[in-house]
């Protein structure tokens, strides 16, 4: 019963674990070494670096909308084996399907902790979160 509460209310740590996971798909390619797609590389990097940048932000300012557009990155990065083309070789495929789903899942799990707040009371949870923290 307790970790259903510790769920429920937002905290620090998913931003950094947002901050890791960006990291994680910027540094994918090289990772899996596969660097010689001309579009998977800076694909990776850039998804790696908004990643990074929404968990700064929320970090910063808890809203709504750099969850939604992290949930944006992780269904993208999971589709992206598909749409460019790399689904059917080479180990950065499971990078990106083990990375997408997980930022997609911590990205629904942070909104739906969110869901019913408004902007004043995200403000004051995150006076809270960093005060525990």
């Amino acid at each position: 019963m307790a970790s259903v509460r510790f769920l429920k209310s937002h905290r620090t740590w998913e931003e950094w674990l947002d901050i890791g996971f960006g990291v994680a798909v910027g540094v994918s390619p090289w990772a899996a070494g596969e660097t010689s797609h001309e579009t998977v590389v800076p694909n990776a990097a850039q998804i790696g670096l908004l990643v990074l940048g929404l968990a700064a932000f929320e970090l910063v300012d808890l809203r709504r909308r750099e969850e939604i557009a992290q949930l944006a990155c992780g269904v993208w990065l999971t589709a992206s084996p598909f749409l460019l083309g790399y689904a059917g070789a080479g180990h950065l495929r499971y990078w990106h399907f083990a990375l997408g789903p997980l930022l997609t899942m911590l990205a629904v799990l942070e909104l739906w902790q969110d869901w019913n707040l408004s902007h004043e009371e995200l403000a004051e949870r995150r006076k809270r979160s960093s005060l525990l923290s």
